[in-house]
């Protein structure tokens, strides 16, 4: 793969109005990507010939293609997120580090699978993955060495940190600090996680009470000198609200969405809760196809209301939930995402899923004769409406018809020079 090189140079702090440090990928969220003609798309001939272009531009970040390991098991070593920039994935998300480790302790099994199929057939397709698993629970000090290996090894591939902390601004500084040091790229601040220790006010205990984000989103952004992207639970009555204090607050994108809380199911010879460890069980985060629709719908809010109250300046938009196909990835995109990020999607199929997503998006712009991610990005957006306004279309449509259906309203009306014409309006078929 050729090598990229990427404009973004760390700056002292963040300059909020001007965002000093990166390069502009857009000068208006989703800017005249609206070109209907036939068929709803302007169709090129020029640029039919040319392989679509999958690269992207991310609040200054230069990306191969849009697909980005989401923070999780694909994301937990040196090792695997090695291999994932051999295979090609546009970025990767390590999984979540915090300052102490120790205080991580998983168990296993932690993972349950629904299966299509009657009475969930084990050989039915996997739709649904709950995972009861922390985040990394390996030492700090040993995931900053391998975030600076990484770095030094892929200088022109992008690393985003994901970082969770305890409610105390001295230890989110000191972690944004350390962080920063390795190298990487950017952080994703994981205020989302939907089980685990909400006792020590992490994870979807801080994204779910927009007055604890506003705080601990102003401790991150005052010290953080590169691109912070806050992840969102859908775990919340309107996801647009945490969004928008993210978002005000300085972060210069959003992800969504993060695992929806479940119970995956009851083993009914057992009669003891899934996944069962030693008799027991917990909620955990459900992931996979079957979150897919929500996922769509939490992301098609976030980028209305980011279209609408956030047009002054770069900021982005990831999206994840359920993503196993390029036809997934380019609905979120037809949503407005800017990257489409994937984890249960690896821990299923494997690293190598990128080059099926890549080749199935690329044929998807093909169809459309859209030769780059922002010739479509945003394109579906505008055919979301109140359903008021849906009862007023139809209404509209109905008297439409109804009006070619009918014709001629008297014999007063017939004309010479129109006779055919109207004759035929009014024929049945």
């Amino acid at each position: 793969m050729a090598s990229l090189s990427f404009n973004f140079t760390p700056v002292a702090g963040k300059n909020r109005s001007s965002f000093a440090g990166f390069v502009p990928t857009r000068r208006h969220p989703y800017p005249t990507l609206f070109r209907p003609t036939r068929g709803g798309f302007r169709v090129l001939a020029s640029r039919a010939e040319a392989e679509p272009d999958l690269s992207v531009t991310v609040n200054g970040l230069q990306m191969p293609n849009p697909f980005v390991i989401g923070s999780g098991p694909p994301g937990t070593n040196y090792t695997v997120m090695k291999r994932a920039f051999d295979e090609g994935w546009g970025a990767v998300i390590a999984k979540t580090v915090s300052l102490d480790a120790a205080k991580v302790i998983n168990v296993t099994p932690r993972y349950a699978r629904l299966r299509a199929g009657a009475n969930g057939s084990p050989k039915g397709q996997i739709i649904g993955w709950e995972n009861i698993e922390l985040i990394s629970d390996r030492p700090f000090e040993t995931m900053l060495k391998e975030f600076e290996q990484l770095k030094k090894e892929y200088p022109d591939r992008i690393l985003i940190a994901s970082i969770m902390e305890e409610y105390n601004k001295a230890a989110w500084e000191e972690l944004i600090d350390r962080v920063e040091q390795t190298g990487v790229d950017a952080i994703e601040v994981n205020f989302s996680c939907p089980h685990g220790m909400p006792e020590r006010k992490m994870g979807a205990a801080v994204g779910q009470d927009c007055v604890l984000l506003e705080e601990v989103c102003g401790w991150i952004n005052a010290k953080a000198t590169i691109p912070v992207w806050a992840k969102m639970t859908p775990n919340i009555t309107d996801i647009t609200q945490p969004a928008k204090v993210a978002l005000s607050s300085g972060c210069e994108g959003v992800s969504a969405i993060n695992t929806i809380m479940s119970v995956m199911g009851i083993n009914l010879n057992t009669l003891h809760p899934e996944p069962c460890v030693e008799g027991y069980s917990t909620p955990g985060g459900y992931s996979a196809k079957a979150v897919h629709p929500i996922a769509l719908g939490k992301v098609m809010s976030i980028a209305k209301m980011m279209q609408l109250e956030f047009t002054d300046n770069d900021y982005s938009l990831s999206a994840i939930g359920g993503v196993e196909t390029g036809g997934d990835a380019a609905e979120f995109i037809l949503l407005g995402a800017n990257t489409v990020q994937v984890c249960t999607g690896v821990m299923m199929h494997g690293y190598g899923l990128v080059k099926k997503l890549c080749d199935e998006l690329k044929e998807f712009m093909k169809m459309h004769n859209f030769s780059s991610i922002e010739d479509f990005r945003g394109y579906s957006l505008q055919y979301f409406t109140t359903h008021m306004d849906l009862v007023r279309r139809q209404q509209e449509a109905i008297q439409q018809r109804k009006a070619v259906r009918k014709g001629l309203k008297s014999d007063k009306d017939w004309t010479g020079d129109g006779f055919v014409n109207e004759s035929e309006s009014m024929v049945s078929n």
